[in-house]
């Protein structure tokens, strides 16, 4: 003999869900567009100061 199964908990939000989407459709996928082009590798350490004093005399 078969068991009954048992019905799941309402969830509002799921049933909100449900009815827009039969009426209006499926949502179209999103796709992010970045409005900067993504840069190379960030620099791991920070320059020292010795390194940025050293520079400054270059100048």
């Amino acid at each position: 003999m078969k068991k009954k199964r048992k019905p799941g908990v309402f969830s509002a939000t799921k049933a909100v869900k449900a009815l827009a989407r039969e009426r209006v459709g499926q949502p179209k996928p999103e796709r992010v567009v970045e409005s900067e082009p993504r840069q190379g590798r960030q620099v791991k350490h920070k320059e020292r100061l010795q390194d940025l004093v050293d520079g400054e005399d270059s100048f």
